[in-house]
């Protein structure tokens, strides 16, 4: 009965979180209207993976570690910081540069993968240790007492990540719906243009943060 009551609060908290506008939501966005269905589910699905590593991690204790570690949180700070300004700037650039001119930055792939598009949403995830304290900070209030930490830091976990697919895949079938509009280029270029800014701004925010 704990833990069923445990797992209600958590999903109730978990669905409110999923559907406030952040990074995660932006990079679906962009991966489903400037590269299709595929790829949009493949980041969507690199993004819950690293949300479950967070929680797993939490739920052991290694989540605590970090955040008690100066030093630790610091290099994975900047190392996130680093790679969302990377993601944001190549955007940013590819949006404003106009057909046939040289890019100043690498390119996208021209064939979007599976395990490209997945490993952007991991990575994306893993570096950001605001998550992982988000989950070391919720996760052991939903435990109760004598339960296995790590069974319900994983279940917890695999419920947020459930929440976040029902979110993605709405987001991933409305631009479906309006490919014919999306598939524009000057809605691309503003998406990815949006999309970078905001990948910039995460990554300055969390480059300045102290914790």
């Amino acid at each position: 009965m704990a833990l069923t009551h445990a797992v209600l609060s958590f999903a109730l908290l978990g669905a409110l979180l999923t559907i406030t506008p952040g990074l995660d939501t932006a990079l679906v966005l962009r991966s489903a209207v400037t590269m299709g269905r595929g790829p949009a589910f493949a980041t969507a699905f690199g993004i819950n993976a690293g949300a479950l590593i967070w929680g797993a991690a939490a739920a052991v204790g290694v989540s605590a570690l970090l955040t008690a570690s100066a030093t630790g949180y610091l290099i994975l700070r900047v190392a996130g910081a680093a790679y969302m300004l990377y993601l944001g700037v190549r955007m940013i650039v590819g949006a404003v540069r106009r057909p046939g001119e040289v890019a100043a930055a690498p390119r996208e792939p021209r064939t979007p993968t599976v395990w490209n598009t997945f490993g952007r949403g991991l990575l994306t995830n893993l570096l950001n240790p605001k998550i992982g304290a988000f989950y070391v900070a919720v996760l052991p209030q939903f435990i109760p007492a004598g339960a296995s930490p790590l069974g319900v830091g994983l279940l917890l976990a695999l419920v947020h990540d459930a929440e976040g697919l029902i979110w993605f895949t709405a987001i991933i079938t409305g631009a479906q719906a309006f490919r014919g509009f999306l598939s524009r280029r000057r809605v691309q270029r503003a998406v990815d243009g949006g999309t970078g800014a905001v990948l910039v701004g995460f990554g300055l925010k969390l480059g300045l943060s102290s914790r």
